[in-house]
This record gives structure tokens, C-alpha cells and sequence, in this order.
């Protein structure tokens, strides 16, 4: 069992930044692909970004490709999202999620929700403008 917890989230003027933070525990962190999803009111949960067990690869949603950057702490079991020039289309609650497997062996799965099996609780992001 994998647990993860969120934490960083909060209320940013546009073009302003914040650092998501998620603090995975139970089985070996260091294993697994993990990524960050969002949910805004009303809508469907979306892929943000997403990286390989080792950091090796990244994965972005094209809404927020060279502004956000997903990078993991495997020493620390700690994945994070640093959130740059933020818009008030990023206002969500924010979700890292953990794929129980290795790898995937298609990078199109990264992109994919049902691909992930550990979700945290989510962190609330508000960029007013």
C-alpha cells in the first residue's frame, strides 16, 4: 500500500508561483511512475504532468508545458511540482497520484488517470487575477 499526501497549495495572484509538494509512505517510493492531476469545479479530473521512477523522462499537459516542472526526491519520497507564471485557468485542487508497476511500457499511459492506482486527498489552488 502506498499513501501519498499534498501539501503546498493555496492563493496566488496570476503570474505568481507555489510548489506542490506530495509525501508518499508504505511500499518503495522509488518504484513507481508517478504524476499530478487536477479537478476544477465541474470538470473532469486532467493530467498535468508526470515522471518515470528515476526522473529520467517527464510528461506534460500542453496547458502548462514551460511553465510547471515535475521533479521527484527519491531519497526523500518526495515528488513536486513548481508552478510558474500561474493562471487563473490553473485554479484546481491538485492531486499526485502513483502507478503500481515499474514502468509503463507506452509513454502514452503516463497521460492516462486509470493508469494510476494510489491517490492523495488533493491541495486546493487559487490564482485570482
Amino acid at each position: 500500500q502506498v499513501q501519498l499526501v499534498e501539501s503546498g497549495g493555496g492563493l496566488v495572484q496570476a503570474g505568481g508561483s507555489l510548489r506542490l509538494s506530495c509525501a508518499a509512505s508504505g511500499r518503495s517510493f522509488s518504484s513507481f511512475p508517478m504524476g499530478w492531476f487536477r479537478q476544477a469545479p465541474g470538470k473532469e479530473r486532467e493530467f498535468v504532468a508526470a515522471i518515470t521512477w528515476n526522473g529520467g523522462s517527464e510528461y506534460y499537459a500542453d496547458s502548462v508545458k514551460g511553465r510547471f516542472t515535475i521533479s521527484r526526491d527519491n531519497a526523500k519520497n518526495t515528488l513536486y511540482l513548481q508552478m510558474n507564471s500561474l493562471k487563473p485557468e490553473d485554479t484546481a485542487v491538485y492531486y499526485c497520484a502513483a502507478a503500481w508497476k515499474h514502468f509503463f511500457p507506452d509513454s502514452r499511459n503516463y497521460y492516462a488517470t486509470n493508469e494510476y492506482d494510489y491517490w492523495g486527498q488533493g491541495t486546493q489552488v487559487t490564482v485570482s487575477s
